[in-house]
């Protein structure tokens, strides 16, 4: 029997999509995730996702952006740019040694930049990006809150959610899975936020296994030639 593929997952919060890929990991029934989680990186010692992570006796490592900073004062914007460099390409080091066969940011707040970015890709490593839009509304951060407020006002009636490729782009690379909410004025944004997460659970697990089954089809097309 073949070894089984392995994720790493990146979080910065509660983990609730973590939970989801967990769950479904776990699960005999469909939709099965047929993969190991390997480990999980928060980039925040307090989230409560790395309690998620033990409690199903994952590994996880905790990469705090603010540990880089802390000697360097606010004003010294070459300095936190230098180590917010430092920073991304400790992580992609971290991530290399693990050599996960797919990576998921599942609530990851923070940009992934070509330092990062470029040595996973070197190494064939594909990475998806869950984001509380729809391809093309608002891309980064506050994409809930932002939605919600254009729905309120009429400009919109359609948000959603997308699990997508990661580029340098932030959320701009190709989707993967898509899931459409209509925004509806009598909703509150608890309401809507709610909803948004109800669909993210799903999302996330349906991109994981169509990025698995391409991983796969990968490793396959490698063997075979």
């Amino acid at each position: 029997m073949a070894p089984k593929l392995q994720i790493l997952v990146l979080i910065s919060g509660s983990g609730t999509n973590l939970q989801a890929i967990i769950d479904s990991a776990a699960a005999k029934s469909s939709p099965h995730i047929d993969a190991q989680i390997s480990t999980v990186i928060s980039s925040s010692p307090s989230a409560y996702g790395l309690t998620r992570a033990k409690n199903a006796h994952i590994p996880t490592i905790v990469h705090d952006l603010q540990q880089y900073y802390q000697d360097i004062p606010k004003d010294d914007k070459e300095g936190r740019k230098r180590v917010r460099k430092q920073f991304n390409v400790d992580l992609a080091q971290k991530v290399l040694d693990i050599a996960p066969d797919l990576i998921v940011c599942a609530g990851w707040m923070l940009i992934l930049s070509p330092s990062f970015l470029n040595p996973i890709a070197a190494k064939g490593i594909t990475i998806i990006n869950l984001h509380p839009a729809l391809p093309g509304q608002f891309d980064g951060i506050n994409a809930i809150e932002r939605a919600w407020e254009a729905g309120q006002r009429g400009e919109i009636t359609k948000s959603g959610v997308m699990i997508h490729r990661v580029i340098k782009e932030v959320d701009q690379g190709q989707p993967l899975v898509v899931k459409e909410l209509d925004l509806r004025k009598d909703e509150t944004l608890k309401e809507y936020e709610d909803r948004v997460h109800a669909a993210e659970h799903i999302a996330i697990v349906e991109a994981t296994i169509l990025a698995l089954n391409e991983v796969k089809q990968h490793k396959s097309y490698d063997i075979a030639s």
